[in-house]
């Protein structure tokens, strides 16, 4: 039996640090990365998943400390909610109305493709709700929370299952998310809505909901102003700190009421309030970019750990049912992408950045979702509206409707 390496938090920091400038560094050297458009912290992270496996049950086996992974989740999804301004949701009302409705089919069709391949494969059909919406669309902390009540239902091994199929989830959609956004966005540089062909709109605010071109001086003298503006770290740092508390003790308030919802929900709402009511009082000043920054920080280095702590080896180690019914999930997935999704919301540039982070929610987490976008955004300029959308609903709504649907087919199977 090989030795156990504890990596402590400073130590799982400082090789997320690494991972993500092993992963800029990477796709300067290697073109077919950036080609494929998957996004820098994938790269690194990907690398440790990949090391962590060859090293697991041979050499050593880590023991990763994950209390600043989660802490820089839940500080991410902060952002979020502080992004959350009912003026911008007003505006991008409609998208997040179809979005939700398509990511809610989709999630109800990945229960009833996992039903039916796992009764074809005759093993529990249970295991197809496992290896559906309750990993995929759900991600990790759904898989972990309904793993326990399918054991309950009789369902042996089902959050070892969950999570081993989330982790293949989260890893897939890294790699895929992006590529299939940049492919949609290059078909023939003329994929239509009513004639209008896609445009790469690299002068678009990404602070405002208008989808109007700027000119090169009204781009020149925004960047001037906001470079002359001091700034507001600090106070960004200090409101996501305050949000994350008070939302650790909503989300424990909303877990004794019974729902069972992902750990950063409670931050998101209060991140969502605060935000509000500053808009309108002004006691904090929170100032977007620096709220934008400190998000970007904790994604990437989200990622980074998040792979770090990958266990491909169950993955690796999964019954081949399984392995066929998430193969048949990522088809599944794509296909949804370039199909319902991509038409759905609007068939140009915007719906096309959507489409990647769909994907990246609907395989793995939002994170792997805004992740995807980015990597877009940097090539062909910004998609207000992609950001707007896919977070609400990637992060928070679809929880909702994915928990009613799990419950109610996890009732009906029994």
């Amino acid at each position: 039996m090989p030795p156990a390496w504890k990596l402590n938090p400073a130590q799982v920091l400082a090789l997320a640090c690494l991972g993500v400038a092993l992963g800029a560094w990477l796709k300067r050297k290697l073109p077919l990365l950036d080609r494929l458009d998957i996004p820098v912290p994938v790269v690194g992270g990907m690398l440790y998943a990949l090391l962590t496996l060859a090293l697991h049950g041979r050499v050593v086996n880590l023991e990763v400390d994950t209390t600043l992974r989660d802490l820089l989740m839940i500080a991410f999804m902060t952002t979020i909610g502080l992004n959350a301004r009912l003026e911008l949701i007003r505006k991008g009302g409609a998208g997040v109305i179809k979005l939700l409705v398509i990511a809610t089919i989709g999630a109800a069709l990945q229960n009833v493709l996992g039903i039916a391949l796992a009764t074809a494969l005759q093993v529990d059909p249970r295991l197809g709700i496992l290896t559906g919406s309750v990993a995929l669309a759900g991600g990790p902390a759904t898989a972990a929370a309904f793993g326990g009540t399918f054991e309950k239902l009789g369902v042996q091994g089902a959050t070892t299952v969950a999570l081993a199929a989330a982790t293949f989830g989260i890893a897939v959609a890294g790699l895929i998310g992006a590529y299939i956004g940049a492919s949609l966005i290059g078909r023939k540089r003329a994929a239509v809505h009513a004639g209008a062909p896609i445009v790469e709109r690299r002068t678009i605010s990404t602070t405002t909901a208008t989808t109007t071109p700027s000119t090169t001086s009204t781009t020149t003298s925004t960047t001037a102003a906001s470079a002359a503006q001091p700034s507001h770290l600090l106070t960004a740092v200090l409101v996501v700190g305050i949000c994350i508390g008070l939302g650790n003790l909503l989300s424990t308030a909303i877990e004794r009421l019974g729902v069972i919802l992902p750990a950063y929900i409670g931050a998101m709402i209060v991140g969502a309030i605060l935000r509000n009511l500053d808009d309108r009082l002004r006691f904090a000043r929170i100032a977007q970019p620096d709220i934008d920054t400190l998000g970007r920080i904790a994604l990437y280095l989200f990622i980074a750990m998040a792979l770090l702590t990958l266990r491909l080896w169950e993955i690796a180690h999964l019954a081949l049912p399984m392995l066929v019914i998430l193969a048949a999930q990522v088809a599944f997935c794509w296909l949804m992408c370039v199909t319902i999704c991509y038409r759905g919301m609007g068939r140009d540039y915007e719906a096309a950045v959507t489409t990647a982070g769909f994907c990246g929610f609907m395989l793995g987490i939002t994170a792997n979702a805004v992740a995807c976008m980015e990597e877009l955004v940097e090539k062909y300029g910004p998609a207000p509206q992609a950001f707007l959308v896919v977070p609400i609903v990637g992060a928070f709504l679809i929880d909702f409707t994915n928990s009613f649907l799990i419950t109610a087919m996890a009732n009906v199977m029994r």
